[in-house]
């Protein structure tokens, strides 16, 4: 055991030559840096050695790990106290940690519990039985159970286009109810709140249809980071499917769901590859997986990738063909206005 003396240094997040090193010191334990993470420390001893590292994006705690030089020192301890400490600064209680299996039982002693976990990726959070907490109330209009289908629906809506409208409208037809759950996450063009919003005026007119945030517990970036890195190819498959089982553990258990309709996904790899992860994890829980093609408009598929494109060009009349009239109004109104002004001036990712 080390008798040395150990000090933080602090990354808002690191560049450069600390955060080569950083990602070398993590190679070593078979974890990948994030680029989107936020916040990250060093834990170094007084000569200069690299005895842990942490980082943070967000609400979630990861690519943690801990030399082996130094393991029973208490670094882990040092280096998430000051991961909490950093959180709770910029106003997040609520705390995700995505980790390893082997690492359960020293993160439950700090206080942190398991949402779920598979051969190779453990997710944890700071709030007994959150997500159960969470899908009680959520779900209790919807507590009883007649038995007959009940279908759902995960969509980012980056904006809700005919293409959406569509999807939703079909998969209603098949079902008693259906839940439509937009990405909480805010990592897209569009804010979540007006994405929510346009969803359920899109949807109105539908009235077995219900529409809710997804929350921190649906494809957001403590469940499926992979899913907000645009740059990358392909989705980490591991990822995926630890954001399945959430679903099909918890949440088809709060709303009684029996199926899953996705549209064909032509364009993003990343999307591509989670529905076909989602074809063979979700039977295993009892819910059909239903891919609907996509709606098309003068030869053209509506996507909302394709929207947001004419939306920033200014192209509004073509838009009336892709949009519903409620999206519409958006895009046109002053709040749309400040919007496109917005990402024409930070440079929006298409």
């Amino acid at each position: 055991m080390s008798t040395e003396q150990f000090y933080l240094e602090e990354g808002f997040p690191f560049r450069s030559r600390k955060l080569e090193q950083m990602k070398d010191f993590l190679k070593g334990f078979d974890l990948t840096y994030d680029s989107q993470i936020q916040y990250s420390v060093f834990l170094k001893t007084a000569s200069g050695k690299l005895a842990g590292c942490g980082s943070r994006h967000e609400n979630t705690l990861k690519c943690i790990a801990i030399n082996p030089d130094f393991q029973g020192e208490g670094c882990l301890q040092i280096i998430i106290t000051q991961l909490i400490k950093n959180a709770f600064e910029q106003g997040i209680s609520h705390l995700f940690l995505f980790t390893k299996p082997v690492y359960k039982q020293m993160f439950s002693d700090m206080g942190f519990y398991t949402i779920t976990e598979t051969g190779d990726m453990l997710l944890m959070e700071n709030r007994k039985d959150g997500i159960s907490q969470y899908l009680e109330k959520e779900a209790a209009p919807f507590k009883e159970y007649t038995g007959k289908p009940v279908g759902s629906i995960i969509m980012n809506a980056n904006p809700f286009t005919n293409g959406h409208k569509y999807l939703v409208e079909t998969a209603a037809k098949a079902c008693h109810i259906l839940h439509v759950f937009v990405l909480s996450t805010d990592s897209s063009e569009f804010p979540s709140g007006v994405r929510l919003e346009l969803v359920k005026q899109g949807c109105a007119h539908l009235p077995n249809v219900f529409v809710h945030g997804s929350s921190d517990y649906l494809i957001s970036h403590a469940t499926f980071p992979d899913y907000f890195l645009k740059e990358k190819a392909t989705a980490t498959e591991k990822a995926a499917v630890l954001d399945l089982q959430i679903f099909g553990t918890y949440f088809k258990k709060a709303f009684h769901i029996t199926q899953r309709f996705v549209g064909e996904e032509p364009f993003s790899t990343i999307t591509r590859a989670y529905n076909e992860q989602m074809k063979k994890i979700l039977p295993a829980f009892d819910i059909k997986v239903t891919e609907i093609p996509r709606c098309q408009k003068n030869n053209t598929i509506i996507s909302a990738t394709f929207v947001r494109q004419k939306f920033l060009e200014g192209d509004f009349s073509l838009l009336k063909d892709f949009v519903p009239e409620t999206t519409y109004a958006f895009l046109i109104s002053p709040a749309g206005n400040e919007l496109r002004n917005h990402l024409l001036t930070t440079g929006a990712i298409l």
